[in-house]
């Protein structure tokens, strides 16, 4: 029976590709969106293709008991969880604090915070009973740095990343690694920046930064990082590490008056 690297928000960009290289090192990978069943067939179909084992399913992590019964139907029927990706975004865009409702500023702190505890708690025993397991946690610079018209935004990351310091502190010497990711910059991904921009300024963007000139991060090039992560030695395990591309500034070096 393989290793599982479940991944929840497994869409086009960094969720599917992690999948997808986990899959390529020996794990079936889990994934799991919210929505597009072509989209997730098509992520599946290709780890196939190339000889891995995947598997899918729509959900909705923010369904009380969505998470649980999951976590729970993957150990019974697929595998171990040995990896898990929170990849899910809590982005509701640019909103003043006047346009910014109560249901609203909920769902992101839903999204970010409130699933990761979800997802701990039903994952933890196992990987507790069985010394090891490894939690990745896909953040944003909205994490370390709150911007006008992010006020959901970044009190649902800065949560997040809170969250994963106090799951370090309790759950590293159970071995269990739990590591902060924070993407600080755009990634050359169609279901997520793409959908945001359009496909026509999407392109736009990508033959003006990306692409060649590397300035949109690689889903393919972080993947790579992920797999790393879970691999490290426990004598130098990494708890938080930030991405961006090498043309951008670094989230410390910005005018944070400055309006996204």
């Amino acid at each position: 029976m393989l290793p599982v690297c479940f991944v929840l928000g497994a869409g086009a960009g960094i969720g599917g590709t992690v999948g997808g290289l986990f899959a390529k090192s020996g794990y079936h990978a889990v994934l799991a969106r919210r929505s597009d069943e072509a989209g997730l067939k098509a992520l599946v179909d290709g780890i196939h293709s190339q000889g891995g084992a995947a598997s899918g399913f729509l959900m909705n992590a923010v369904e009380d008991g969505v998470i649980e019964e999951q976590v729970l139907r993957i150990e019974r029927d697929v595998g171990p969880i040995d990896t898990v990706v929170y990849n899910l975004g809590a982005q509701i865009g640019s909103r003043r604090l006047e346009d910014t409702s109560y249901k609203a500023f909920e769902v992101g702190w839903r999204m970010a915070t409130f699933g990761l505890f979800r997802l701990a708690q039903a994952v933890v025993p196992a990987m507790r009973a069985r010394g090891h397991g490894t939690i990745l946690v896909t953040s944003a610079t909205a994490a370390v740095r709150g911007n006008q018209g992010q006020h959901s935004h970044a009190a649902a990351m800065g949560g997040r990343r809170m969250l994963c310091q106090s799951l370090n502190a309790e759950l590293s010497s159970d071995g269990i690694h739990v590591a902060h990711i924070v993407i600080d910059g755009a990634v050359d991904a169609p279901d997520t920046l793409g959908k945001m921009l359009g496909a026509e300024r999407f392109q736009a963007l990508r033959e003006a930064k990306g692409m060649a000139h590397d300035g949109l991060m690689l889903p393919e090039k972080i993947a790579e990082t992920y797999l790393h992560l879970a691999q490290q030695h426990r004598s130098v395990w990494t708890h938080e590490l930030d991405l961006r591309a090498f043309s951008d500034q670094a989230w410390w070096n910005h005018d944070t008056s400055v309006r996204l």
